[in-house]
């Protein structure tokens, strides 16, 4: 496998957690928000949805198509891309409370389907991904300098 493709590979891994923590990190910011643009009610948890960019079936037959040619199989190298940024539909959560402005004729209120618990969770996940990846490509890095120090 190319230095690139494998550059390219680390690249769309950063690139989906960073999506991910920018997602994890809206939903914190609206946690409390009961009212969304145009009247659309509390907010909605969103999500983010990743597809896998390969076309190989396993670990073995990556292998076998590194070892017969090792740029060919370059546009096929893999990696990772979001899909789409979609909102949770599960209930969203009522409190009582007459006095707020969004309250209902009968004193309760939506609130977003956010829980900070859950948020938390998914953004250390989001963390070590993109730590691993950071690791990944210092590692491709560490192995390039060796490779020139080698042929200098």
């Amino acid at each position: 496998m190319a230095f690139a493709s494998i550059m390219n590979i680390v690249g769309s891994g950063l690139t989906a957690q960073q999506l991910r923590l920018d997602v994890i990190s809206e939903n914190i910011t609206n946690m409390n928000t009961t009212r969304t643009e145009g009247g659309g009610g509390a907010y909605r948890r969103k999500m983010v949805r990743f597809q896998s960019e390969t076309n190989r079936d396993g670990f073995r037959q990556a292998l076998a198509q590194v070892a017969t040619a090792s740029n060919r199989g370059a546009e096929k190298a893999g990696g990772v891309r979001v899909t789409e940024i979609l909102e949770d539909q599960s209930e969203l959560p009522v409190t009582f409370d007459p006095d707020h402005p969004d309250a209902d004729e009968f004193g309760y209120v939506e609130m977003p389907n956010v829980t900070l618990v859950k948020e938390i969770t998914d953004a250390m996940a989001a963390t070590q991904a993109y730590s691993a990846n950071v690791t990944a490509f210092n590692t491709l890095k560490t192995v390039l300098q060796r490779g020139l120090e080698i042929g200098g």
